[in-house]
């Protein structure tokens, strides 16, 4: 990639899991009642043809990776266990009791945390719970994330009995300077036992997650890693950029931006982590993403099919994603859902209402700037009726899009908006042009991690 446009685009933008991004939400406005009420919605038009999405967040770990970006509870106390799944599992039986007919369950994900801190027991009665009285959709796809130093062979097993078929494995960089420093410990060897014994139980898609930009990161230390992981060939991988957010997450304060690499060095790590993933056979997939050209993944983008909501892409879509636990989102098209963030509010919430604390009734021109979004980040372009476009926010995103248009990371005619090669880099950038919540109110801080 050209230095001077990774240095000209290297600026705050959000990920675009959602259109409002999160910080833009009308929480003032948000209501439970209304919530419900675009639940039910969605889920009378899509739940019979589409089936709907479960996103559960198991927060606990037993220690503090500090690198990480998600909403977590440290402790080594697994009596937490069981008073947790309970309370997730009354939270499903308030939504069952919005739906009023029987859910088709398409798609589970159990992410976190650490979702193999709980038990395979624990979790084969979370599991077990959820489906009770529900069908499953024939294209149905369960999958978990996992540590490699605590997946056990229980884990796997149980899970897999229970309908999983997909396993993603967090192991960010296999340099042991790296792995010090972020406090996140695990060996080749451990990701190597974890990964065989998924695929001899019968596991047909593994995913590992990888990180640039870490503290202490080197190119060597990269080139390294990816060597390993190319030598187990998982069928995904997700190749994330480090979002140093501390004013957030304030466990990355054990670490200075002095020991970041520069954006100069992290542009070098990403391209070439990107080229050793291409030359091992992967494809690039939208943002962030690569899979091997038969994985389901890879097919879904050829031919025009892959989504993107909270939990990142999928091969499938749904309309409907109910978010259980504590911080979890929901989106039920119409509008999004946030759970209250701590662990004792959240137990406390739920036996008497959902424990959404804000959230997001989107308007007509947030669905119409939603679709192109999501039109741009799954499939690299999208199209429009100048004389039906009912937004007009549109044509102002476009303009802001000339001086991409000019760098050749667009291309734009009277209808149609195309990503170029070169400009697949830029997603988020390319997509901010668009974002008329954003422009109409810029932050006065930082709200998100640098795009490159």
């Amino acid at each position: 990639m050209d230095q001077n446009l990774a240095q000209k685009y290297n600026v705050a933008a959000p990920r675009y899991t959602s259109y409002p991004t999160v910080p833009y939400w009308d929480n003032h406005l948000f209501n439970i009642s209304e919530w419900k009420l675009t639940v039910r919605q969605s889920f009378l038009e899509s739940n019979a043809e589409d089936g709907i999405s479960l996103y559960i967040h198991l927060p606990f770990c037993e220690e503090l990776c500090t690198y990480c970006g998600c909403n977590t509870r440290i402790t080594k106390n697994h009596r937490v266990e069981e008073p947790y799944i309970n309370a997730v599992l009354q939270e499903w039986k308030t939504y069952r009791e919005v739906f009023g007919d029987i859910p088709v369950i398409k798609e589970i994900h159990l992410g976190g945390g650490t979702p193999t801190f709980f038990s395979a027991f624990n979790l084969q009665k979370l599991i077990e719970g959820l489906l009770q009285d529900t069908h499953i959709h024939p294209n149905a796809e369960f999958s978990f994330e996992a540590h490699p130093g605590n997946t056990t062979v229980d884990h796997l097993q149980t899970l897999f009995d229970l309908g999983f078929r997909r396993l993603s494995l967090g192991i960010q960089d296999f340099d042991p300077a790296v792995q010090l420093i972020i406090n996140r410990h695990q060996t080749y060897e451990q990701v190597r036992l974890v990964t065989q014994l998924a695929r001899l139980i019968g596991y047909t898609s593994i995913n590992y997650d990888l990180i640039y930009g870490l503290p202490l990161q080197t190119l060597d230390g990269l080139v390294n890693t990816m060597n390993l992981v190319a030598a187990l060939l998982p069928d995904r991988i997700a190749f994330y950029s480090y979002a140093h957010i501390p004013w957030a997450k304030p466990g990355q304060r054990l670490f200075t931006e002095k020991n970041l690499p520069n954006p100069k060095e992290k542009n070098k790590l990403y391209e070439v982590g990107r080229g050793l993933l291409k030359h091992y056979g992967y494809k690039d997939i939208g943002m962030d993403h690569f899979a091997l050209p038969g994985d389901a993944l890879s097919l879904a983008e050829t031919s025009g099919s892959l989504h993107r909501n909270f939990m990142g892409y999928t091969h499938q879509h749904t309309q409907l994603l109910i978010g259980l636990g504590v911080s979890a989102i929901s989106d039920s098209w119409y509008g999004f859902a946030q759970n209250v963030k701590t662990v004792e509010e959240y137990l406390k919430l739920v036996n008497d209402n959902l424990p959404a604390i804000k959230g997001h009734i989107l308007t007509n021109e947030d669905l119409c700037l939603r679709k192109h979004i999501n039109n741009i980040m799954c499939k690299g372009y999208t199209s429009w009726n100048i004389h039906d476009e009912p937004c007009e926010l549109l044509f102002d995103g476009l303009e802001r899009l000339k001086p991409l248009e000019d760098d050749g990371l667009v291309e734009i005619n009277s209808w149609e908006l195309r990503v170029t090669p070169l400009g697949k880099r830029f997603l988020r950038n390319i997509c901010m042009a668009l974002d008329a919540r954003l422009w109409a109110n810029h932050p006065q801080n930082q709200l998100f991690s640098m795009s490159i």
